[in-house]
């Protein structure tokens, strides 16, 4: 990792949970690897009338309650706290842009950082489209001569549907160039997600498979063990589909998918994911009734605890009909994937925390060997874990030992918790770094994010428009509606458990 230029990072919405959780550590974290500059500083906004001391208090707790080896590291957290100040400031006043302003201009004079700043918008969604506006209104946008570079991180949702996704868009590159737009989704900042590009091109065992000639069928996992918790509000108005499958999964399909980059560079990469996107089968209405199964968890007794259903939950309407729970099936038409169905899940209060993508190979064409077990138990899979436990494992058949051909899966695995000397950096480490040193291939690009909006918008549209498609309940705990599993019409072929028979797969489980 190399060391980025001198520069000031501004975070709007510097109070709130994010920072305090995620940004804060991770920037101290990349501190302790001295990969911040020499000149460098943090300058939080927000409306609450706050000082520099008190915001250094604020988010010295923050270290205390959120990062690892603070206690051993006293002098480190001293010099990274003095590094941060505060402005007070309403985001939606224009005049109140131009004591930030201000504040910047002292600090680069101060630190001689020549007008290099990043934008961190940590603020609801409502904001993206003023902030950015506001700040080229006051010129700190430009980038001109030397003036330095500007930067702005996003955070996921970009727009709440095709429409205003498009509009978002608009309004920023209006006034920013994409090179200095950041869209951060924090799914692609994980170490495994990047490992399945290492894995498929620079292994030559597997990239030769890696199709329709091999691949049966594709399985993307991402689910939850808690429930809304006290997003219920901000959920109810946006939803699994909305919140996990347009941004999180349909990315990682991407990588998945993406045909081999004609070189590691960010927008080679990225353009390849876009293709992907762009060949997503279109769903019809009557495809969305068949391929899409929403469901919405309801209240239930877990470990003796008892669990409200989704309804219950504070912020959330007692009639409403947002789901929890989305399991889908697609198509991806190209040469490559031509026939070969992926199915994506995601939920709420499911039985464990999990993410990952399981690559289930075609069995072989003649059984020599009889074998007890259903057909999904019996082809090899590669099972790619994102969270927890992140690793790789493949399981292939062995002759159980004694007399005759009884066969049994194995596992061959790795886990980077085996790697003791190398810890695994968080994502918002490894995306924030990535954007100080200008690198964007794990940031998310305009034509990509439509893209998927185009892809989701009819599933969105047919929900809305027709009342009769069912949205299943299911209880808290489990995982989701049974209904989920007539997605996979072929005898045999089941939806991977994660935390089911855990002695076939025990290094693999938290449970």
């Amino acid at each position: 990792m190399s060391k980025p230029e001198k520069h000031i990072l501004v975070i709007f919405g510097a109070l709130g949970d994010l920072t305090k959780r995620k940004l804060i550590p991770a920037l101290f974290e990349l501190k302790k690897q001295n990969m911040l500059p020499e000149d460098f500083a943090i300058i939080g906004t927000g409306r609450t009338k706050t000082s520099d001391k008190e915001f250094r208090n604020k988010m010295r707790d923050a270290l205390e309650q959120y990062s690892e080896d603070q206690e051993r590291q006293k002098n480190l957290v001293h010099d990274f706290i003095s590094s941060l100040y505060f402005c007070v400031m309403d985001f939606k006043n224009d005049s109140d842009y131009s004591g930030l302003k201000k504040k910047l201009g002292d600090l680069e004079k101060k630190l001689n950082t020549s007008g290099n700043i990043i934008f961190y918008l940590a603020t609801p969604p409502s904001l993206y489209g003023i902030i950015p506006i506001d700040l080229a209104k006051h010129g700190m946008n430009d980038q001109s001569g030397d003036k330095g570079w500007k930067k702005i991180i996003i955070e996921k949702p970009f727009g709440y549907d095709l429409k205003t996704a498009k509009e978002l868009n608009a309004k920023l590159l209006k006034h920013y160039e994409e090179n200095q737009i950041y869209r951060i989704d924090h799914y692609l900042g994980k170490e495994t997600v990047q490992n399945i590009l290492v894995t498929r091109f620079s292994n030559g065992i597997f990239e030769p498979l890696w199709n329709r000639n091999y691949i049966h069928h594709v399985e993307v996992t991402s689910s939850e063990n808690i429930g809304v918790e006290n997003r219920g509000g901000y959920y109810d108005d946006s939803g699994a589909l909305r919140d996990m499958i347009q941004n999180h999964l349909l990315q990682l399909t991407g990588v998945i998918a993406m045909e081999p980059p004609a070189s590691f560079e960010s927008n080679a990469i990225r353009d390849e994911t876009l293709k992907v996107f762009q060949s997503l089968r279109p769903m019809k209405p009557e495809d969305v009734e068949k391929n899409v199964i929403m469901g919405q968890y309801g209240k239930s007794t877990i470990k003796g605890e008892k669990v409200p259903g989704y309804r219950e939950e504070k912020g959330v309407k007692k009639n409403s009909r947002t789901e929890t729970f989305v399991a889908m099936k697609l198509f991806i038409d190209n040469w490559r994937w031509g026939g070969v169905p992926f199915y994506i899940r995601t939920g709420k209060r499911l039985p464990t925390r999990v993410t990952e993508v399981v690559i289930h190979f075609k069995p072989t064409p003649h059984q020599l060997f009889g074998r007890g077990e259903t057909v999904n138990d019996s082809c090899n899979q590669l099972v790619i874990r994102i969270q927890p436990d992140e690793g790789i494992l493949f399981k292939i058949g062995m002759k159980t030992p004694g007399a005759g051909y009884k066969i049994q899966t194995v596992n061959m695995d790795f886990h980077y918790s085996d790697l003791k000397e190398e810890p695994l950096p968080p994502a918002y480490e490894r995306l924030l770094h990535d954007c100080m040193i200008g690198d964007s291939t794990l940031f998310a690009r305009a034509d990509a994010v439509e893209a998927c909006w185009q892809f989701v918008q009819p599933i969105l549209d047919a929900w809305s428009e027709n009342e009769k498609i069912k949205i299943y309940g299911y209880p808290a705990g489990t995982w989701g509606p049974e209904h989920a599993d007539t997605l996979i019409d072929e005898p045999g072929i089941t939806w991977r458990y994660p935390c089911k028979n855990l002695s076939n797969d025990g290094l693999f489980c938290e449970l």
